[in-house]
């Protein structure tokens, strides 16, 4: 099966027509401008030479997709986590776009398969991956704009590849923790919550931490958050691993 049948009639005789499909199947649809595609996957060390004797790569739309980025993920955050402050949310933006999160990104929806670089004049390639990434969030955007790059990014990166429930906390945090060893030893681990009213008329939260049918910790405090992080501070004690 050839993939001129995936392609649209523009594509068919085009020399990029592999590059067009290739980007396809990462992103669901086909961009309107290639150029901005192939121009995303060119590293600087492997510049296309123009006639104005210009070197051009992805710099600059790295740049411009890093921006976009952070303006989606601040957006996602901000209607997903009405209760969270400035400090918060500016802490789980920052595990979503840091640089480690981007290069693992680019290898798992394999863009690093389109980047061209000359690698051996280079002395780490570390960041490549990631800038490519984000270049690309620039070339999704001049090409198709800023509502569909924002529904790309929430529907294919951050629900797919995200762990909200661990960017939602510091490494320091319990509840962190608790996830952490739940995920590493496989334990059927449940957060259950409860809003409370009490004597004093003040809304309270109490949180019980259940590992298979046994509660291991069980928290109260004036927001689920600090509910929880008194109930997983309790269950670790438990487990013993504080």
């Amino acid at each position: 099966m050839t993939i001129i049948r995936f392609l649209p009639f523009n594509y068919i005789l085009s020399k990029n027509k592999k590059l067009a499909y290739s980007i396809y199947k990462i992103l669901g649809f086909f961009p309107k401008n290639l150029k901005f595609y192939a121009l995303a996957f060119t590293h600087k060390s492997a510049s296309i030479n123009n006639k104005k004797q210009t070197h051009k790569n992805n710099e600059r739309l790295e740049y411009l997709g890093d921006a976009i980025l952070n303006a989606v993920v601040a957006d996602f955050l901000y209607s997903e986590f009405p209760n969270y402050n400035e400090g918060d949310l500016t802490k789980m933006r920052s595990k979503i776009v840091n640089r480690e999160f981007l290069n693992s990104l680019a290898f798992q929806i394999k863009i690093n398969k389109l980047v061209i670089a000359n690698t051996k004049n280079l002395l780490t390639i570390d960041n490549i991956y990631g800038n490519a990434f984000e270049a690309l969030i620039g070339a999704i955007y001049l090409d198709k704009g800023y509502i569909k790059t924002k529904k790309y990014l929430i529907k294919k990166i951050i629900k797919k590849y995200v762990n909200l429930e661990l960017v939602e906390y510091n490494d320091s945090n319990y509840k962190s923790k608790v996830i952490e060893l739940s995920q590493k030893y496989k334990f059927d681990t449940k957060f259950l919550t409860e809003e409370i009213l009490s004597q004093e008329n003040y809304h309270l939260f109490i949180t019980y931490i259940k590992i298979g049918e046994e509660i291991y910790g069980t928290g109260t405090g004036n927001s689920k958050k600090e509910a929880e992080q008194k109930a997983s501070e309790q269950a670790l004690q438990k487990l013993d691993f504080i």
